[in-house]
């Protein structure tokens, strides 16, 4: 549904399919569509729990098997060669976006290891190491995919930069993204000038003013 929305709104995203069962038909079509590699995902889960990369045509169906075990929707990516940007953002009607930045991940690709191993060896670069030209079109597709899925509070956006081409591409959105020590939200806010302390008290003062918005809203029907 998220991509669907992004589509809808325009933004630039990899070509994707998305399923609902493992059907042989679609599958054996797949790659002649999407080229290899691709990136084979349950729809709903996060932490990059059973994403797969596929570099062959006999990897798809583990991969599938694999996300299906988690989640009746699996969605299929075309893979791109591309450098991995964030940015945070933070409002409800009118958002704000905080400065990009960088995650290199210390194998191939930004999988569950990568993210919480303690041997793990990602780097965080904060801000992100790109031309003002490219943090100013993250900063603005970050607020345009948080707008297009009607998100308050607070979420991450993730792109693609493609090292190619310098295309940026909208990866997803984390409608409730990480929020410990070591997460890139709040370090990303923190060098955008905003401290812990009063991100925190801010993100309360967006849940009162969405709560006040709602208690506006009738609940009975009738005369």
């Amino acid at each position: 549904m998220m991509k669907a929305l992004f589509a809808r709104a325009g933004l630039p995203q990899v070509e994707y399919r998305a399923l609902l069962r493992r059907e042989p038909a679609v599958e054996a079509r797949l790659l002649d569509e999407l080229g290899l590699p691709v990136f084979v995902k349950p729809a709903n889960l996060g932490s990059s729990v059973a994403v797969a990369k596929v570099k062959s045509a006999g990897e798809l169906a583990p991969a599938l098997d694999a996300a299906f075990a988690y989640d009746r929707k699996v969605v299929v990516e075309k893979g791109v060669l591309a450098r991995e940007v964030e940015v945070a953002i933070l409002g409800n009607d009118a958002p704000d976006a905080s400065v990009p930045g960088e995650i290199v991940p210390d194998r191939e690709f930004y999988d569950y290891d990568s993210k919480y191993s303690a041997t793990s060896r990602t780097e965080l670069f904060i801000p992100a190491p790109v031309d003002p030209a490219v943090a100013q079109d993250v900063r603005r597709l970050g607020v345009a995919a948080f707008q297009a899925v009607d998100a308050a509070g607070f979420a991450r956006v993730d792109f693609f930069l493609e090292k190619e081409t310098g295309r940026l591409l909208v990866n997803e959105i984390n409608t409730i993204p990480g929020f410990t020590s070591i997460s890139m939200y709040p370090k990303l806010w923190e060098a955008s000038g905003l401290a812990y302390p009063d991100l925190l008290a801010r993100l309360v003062a967006l849940g009162l003013e969405r709560h006040a918005a709602r208690a506006c809203l009738r609940t009975d029907y009738g005369s």
